[in-house]
């Protein structure tokens, strides 16, 4: 595999050096959606292959311009579209509400 997700792995770009200190969740909104990842993949809406084959779809200047939780949920909108768990419509009318 030689895609923009595999970064990690590739000559060149450098050690992953984790910041201890860091907080798991810098905002509360990554927490929840931590929860419904949780909740939506022990129930059985997805596996953990499909979900990973969703993040990787993101385009490559979006992967690298995203935040770990915001790649979640973007893994997380396109499964639950695709998988038929909620529609396009009902996903914008939610995101309307919120914002």
């Amino acid at each position: 595999m030689n895609g923009v997700h595999d970064m990690g792995g590739m000559h060149g770009m450098g050690p992953i050096d984790p910041d201890s200190g860091e907080p798991i969740f810098a905002a509360a909104w990554e927490r929840r959606l931590f929860a419904v990842l949780m909740a939506t993949f022990t129930g059985g809406a997805y596996n953990v292959h499909e979900f990973r084959r969703t993040v990787e779809r993101m385009a490559p200047a979006d992967y690298l311009n995203s935040s770990y939780y915001k790649k979640w949920l973007y893994g997380l909108e396109a499964i639950m579209v695709e998988t038929g768990e909620i529609d396009r419509a009902e996903l914008e009318a939610a995101w309307a509400a919120v914002k």
